[in-house]
């Protein structure tokens, strides 16, 4: 008795097995391409572009004109304004990010609660965001002109002048910047402070705890990767800060504003127009903000730990 062998599936073929998974790679590569050619475009390019010219004699009217490390090097840290300009970058950066992190979070907590009038003072805080920094500094330009301010009469009155002395100028910059950028910081602080889980809180007010010891030995902790995030962005922002000084003061009184971005600028465009020595200065810069991030980085993820 002939009995037939039971039906046995069709045999899958490696081809035909791994086609669907090649057709997914190729779509990743796909949807990956353009991200990958603006990176290449806008990062990379630049970047080997400008280790190049660090490392070659490139005046700005006629370009490369060879190798000549590491004098470009030289050149840039014995550059009279270099050390003045490094100092007050720090300056600023410190006062900077102090105010702007403390009235960020301060602005987070007293927005937290949903409300009627926690609403108007959210869209109040953040409204000045939405500004470009050219023009908020055009803005704050007119504003302390001691011509065309509408505090002109009161400014010579009291004989003020807010770009008039390098302290006055450095905290009428620092006013902008907190004006500007304190409501962007407070949202990113309001994320963080929203996810911190409520029952957390009422463990906290079960327990008795202040309000101080609540928000010392809870929010804090818990807001460290927030806190890690915004300090990163503000120390870079800072560090790399030229629109409003270039738009404000021009580097015055008396040079006494300058900063490390704008001394890269007046290097390659004024005066000496060497693209290699603000080259090299850039290349300085930029290890140096990846040496001050990745301490930064880790100082908070060993206090988390």
């Amino acid at each position: 008795m002939n009995v037939d062998a039971p039906s046995r599936p069709p045999s899958v073929t490696t081809r035909g097995r791994f086609r669907p998974s090649r057709r997914q790679a190729l779509l990743g590569w796909i949807y990956a391409t353009p991200t990958a050619v603006f990176v290449v475009a806008l990062f990379l390019v630049p970047l080997l572009l400008v280790i190049k010219m660090s490392v070659s004699r490139w005046p700005l009217l006629t370009g490369d004109q060879g190798v000549n490390a590491p004098d470009n090097f030289t050149k840039a840290i014995d550059h009279r304004f270099f050390t003045d300009s490094v100092i007050f970058t720090i300056k600023y950066t410190l006062i900077a990010t102090v105010l702007l992190l403390v009235l960020g979070l301060g602005m987070a907590l007293l927005v937290q609660e949903s409300s009627r009038w926690n609403n108007l003072l959210r869209a109040s805080f953040l409204v000045p965001s939405a500004l470009g920094l050219a023009s908020a500094s055009l803005l704050f330009y007119v504003l302390y002109s001691p011509y065309a301010s509408p505090l002109a009469p009161v400014m010579e009155r009291l004989g003020i002048t807010f770009l008039g002395s390098p302290n006055a100028a450095l905290f009428s910059t620092v006013f902008l910047i907190v004006w500007r950028y304190a409501g962007f910081y407070m949202v990113l602080m309001l994320v963080g402070l929203q996810s911190i889980p409520a029952d957390v809180f009422e463990a906290a007010r079960s327990d008795g705890a202040t309000r101080w010891q609540t928000f010392r030995s809870i929010t804090l902790p818990l807001l460290r990767p927030t806190l890690a995030l915004t300090t990163v962005l503000c120390v870079t922002g800072s560090l790399l800060a030229f629109e409003q000084f270039y738009i404000l003061t021009k580097g015055g009184p008396d040079n006494s504003t300058i900063t490390v971005v704008q001394l890269i600028y007046m290097i390659a465009f004024q005066g000496q127009n060497d693209l290699g020595v603000a080259a090299a200065l850039s290349v300085i810069v930029l290890a140096a903000l990846v040496v001050f991030n990745a301490l930064q980085l880790r100082a908070f993820r060993s206090e988390e730990n």
